[in-house]
């Protein structure tokens, strides 16, 4: 019979139930990004990683009509594996991510005050300890068109022991061991950016920055942040 859209069966393989919990957390978390104004429409994308399958918000869907049988995954080389609807245009940048480290989740905004600074410096500047949060301060990746590979050469650089990077010109990105962790750091790097611009604009002054001593010391105390054990 006709494929349906979304229908995930025949050649585009059979969902496990880790897939579908997977993707639920995928569509939620995109979801959180539209609401809570890190993208705006269909910008920005999100994936999460289940075994070697790599599950990805599809192109050009708007997030609130996403839903179970929607769900859209490639293996590491880039072939679709699950669903009927084309990934993400961004899929070179998160297939990148995962290739290049320890990432199980990855989100990309346009987050305004982020897509604002990455057009102003090569490098955010220390103004807050939560800069070690995403492992020091944080570069921005130099300009490449969207959906290209060279974007992704230029992000997978600009993450070297960081968590986060800005893309000029663009917008965001971060990953995790979870799309909880990977959307908190998403979340944190638009604070951080907020914050240098809001101090920025202030006549007359100049934002005093963390050295590097102090960044190392808020870097061992956050090691020890939140529930233990």
């Amino acid at each position: 019979m006709d494929r349906q859209r979304g229908d995930t069966r025949g050649d585009t393989g059979r969902i496990g139930a880790a897939e579908a919990e997977a993707w639920a957390e995928v569509v939620a978390t995109a979801r959180r990004t539209a609401a809570e104004g890190l993208v705006v429409g269909t910008s920005g994308n999100v994936s999460a990683r289940v075994g070697d399958t790599v599950l990805v918000t599809p192109t050009g869907v708007p997030y609130d009509r996403l839903g179970p049988d929607d769900i859209t995954g490639v293996d590491l080389g880039g072939h679709q594996v699950l669903g009927t609807l084309k990934p993400t245009s961004e899929l070179p940048l998160h297939l990148a991510v995962y290739g290049a480290t320890d990432a199980r989740a990855v989100v990309h905004t346009h987050a305004v005050h982020a897509s604002a600074v990455s057009t102003l410096v090569p490098e955010l500047p220390p103004v807050h300890y939560m800069t070690c949060a995403l492992g020091g301060p944080v570069r921005v990746a130099p300009y490449a068109a969207y959906g290209t590979h060279e974007l992704a050469a230029h992000a997978v650089t600009a993450l070297a022991d960081r968590t986060g990077c800005l893309l000029r010109n663009h917008g965001t990105l971060t990953y995790g061991t979870t799309l909880a962790q990977a959307y908190d750091r998403t979340a944190q790097l638009e604070w951080l950016c907020h914050l240098w611009l809001t101090a920025s604009s202030v006549p007359g002054h100049t934002p005093s920055l963390l050295t590097e001593a102090e960044l190392a010391e808020a870097t061992d105390r956050l090691k020890g942040y939140g529930q233990q054990g």
